[in-house]
């Protein structure tokens, strides 16, 4: 469904150059409404595409179902008419959001020229705007030449340039891949803080973490930080809230597409629209958006050395695996629930936060054309989501106070994840190793006695 946005204040934010309009939100409030009969799951479609709403989740009124939450993002304009409207048809309604400008209004919106960049100040812990981000990865590359290398993945429909970290510890043997990405969606700014802490916990701690140690002998990280990069400027200059690209559809009377409804993983066949002005638009083709066409030609190039496949979104606290375009169960459903529920245990041990675990299809909704399936259907049968905090109280404005203890936990997780691959797929490297040290610790010993 179109982002309607009801009204516009001005916001004097210098960006670099621009001074631009801030859409604000003023009074707009959030609802977790839970339709208990098809009845009201009926109601409740009809007010969506009656009224100017934007539904959070799911993001089409087709996806709402008994007894499952839905978070609707309600302009000040109609609210009072939606809440009466929800009270005469009896559906149990509340509040999330009181006023969606003061979670905004909390965020730091800031003019990245007003300190000094370097890489020793980098506060990992507060959110960073797209230029911020492209400063970091140069130097994170100079500073680690050793380890990292930036490598250009192609360009963006404003032309920004898209850009991974390789992480690699040197080696004479070849070696495999994780891949990991972050930021498909505008809006869900700790998706990208989480790649960023990712690169930063790896290079800080791959000496003394043994289980680390022993992965990147084996395995190459590659980390993009933003995928949807015009998306993501756009919503730190004009609106907090955009998730879709920036390409224009219809003769420019709407824009943008849901990067993550564009893989050719049944594309456009469920949970996806064919309207360019719905949040989930699919687009006009599988891959016809620059960034999608970008992470598809790419990964099919290195698809055989691709072990594991890592995608980070927000919000709701879920683990899921393939499918969601459909409820069939992937070939190795068993293993892919095993590794997830190992990560949500390391994840809730670290800050007792709780994750569900299951398919897409299931336990969010049903969704065509998303980077998980694709990967999984080309042949990458490790593929995870990772939808981060949190439940709905802040939604896609997580606080900064949270990002810390959010990254700690998600590293965690993906941590478990990592050395479920490493074993997996280099475990007889180890036990090689292990043989040979025991015979010659055999061998040693028989000397000495004979001596």
């Amino acid at each position: 469904m179109m982002l309607l946005l009801w009204q516009i204040g001005l916001l004097g934010i210098l960006a670099p150059k621009i001074l631009c309009l801030m859409m604000r939100y003023d009074g707009d409030q959030v609802l977790q409404i839970i339709p208990q009969t098809p009845e009201q799951v009926h109601q409740l479609q009809e007010l969506c595409e009656a009224w100017p709403l934007d539904l959070w989740k799911p993001h089409l009124p087709e996806s709402i179902y008994e007894k499952a939450k839905v978070h609707i993002r309600v302009p000040v304009s109609v609210l009072q008419q939606i809440k009466d409207s929800l009270l005469q048809n009896r559906i149990p309604f509340q509040v999330l959001i009181k006023n969606v400008k003061e979670l905004w209004d909390s965020d730091t919106v800031r003019n990245p020229g007003k300190y000094q960049f370097s890489l020793s100040n980098y506060n990992y812990t507060r959110y960073h705007p797209m230029e911020d981000i492209y400063q970091w990865m140069n130097q994170i590359k100079e500073e680690y030449s050793h380890l990292v290398t930036q490598n250009y993945l192609g360009a963006t429909y404003e032309s920004r340039p898209m850009y991974f970290l390789k992480i690699s510890q040197p080696s004479d043997k070849p070696k495999k891949i994780i891949w990991m990405d972050c930021g498909i969606h505008a809006r869900e700014w700790i998706s990208p803080s989480f790649c960023q802490w990712f690169v930063k916990e790896i290079l800080k701690s791959y000496q003394s973490n043994p289980k680390l140690s022993k992965a990147i002998q084996n395995i190459d990280f590659y980390v993009l930080p933003v995928l949807n990069i015009d998306g993501y400027v756009y919503s730190w200059t004009t609106d907090r809230l955009w998730r879709k690209s920036r390409s224009p559809h219809d003769n420019g009377t709407c824009y943008g597409t849901d990067l993550n409804r564009n893989f050719n993983a049944q594309w456009c066949t469920v949970g996806a629209d064919s309207f360019c002005s719905s949040e989930a638009f699919c687009g006009t083709s599988p891959d016809s958006e620059p960034e999608t066409k970008a992470i598809t030609s790419f990964i099919e190039s290195q698809k055989s050395d691709i072990l594991c496949y890592l995608s980070i979104h927000s919000f709701g606290q879920f683990i899921l695996i393939p499918y969601g375009y459909s409820v069939q169960p992937a070939s190795n459903h068993d293993e892919l629930m095993k590794v997830a529920e190992t990560a949500t245990a390391a994840l809730k041990e670290k800050h007792g936060t709780d994750f569900e675990v299951g398919p897409f299809s299931t336990v969010l909704y049903k969704a065509s054309g998303t980077s998980q399936d694709w990967v999984y259907d080309l042949g990458i049968n490790l593929s995870f989501t990772l939808e981060l905090r949190d439940n709905g109280t802040f939604a896609f404005e997580l606080p900064e106070d949270q990002i810390q203890s959010t990254c700690e936990e998600t590293m965690a997780a993906v941590m478990t994840i990592i050395e479920y691959v490493d074993e997996k797929y280099f475990k007889n490297n180890a036990v090689t190793v292990t043989s040979s040290t025991l015979w010659l610790s055999i061998l040693l010993s028989a000397s000495r006695n004979t001596a």
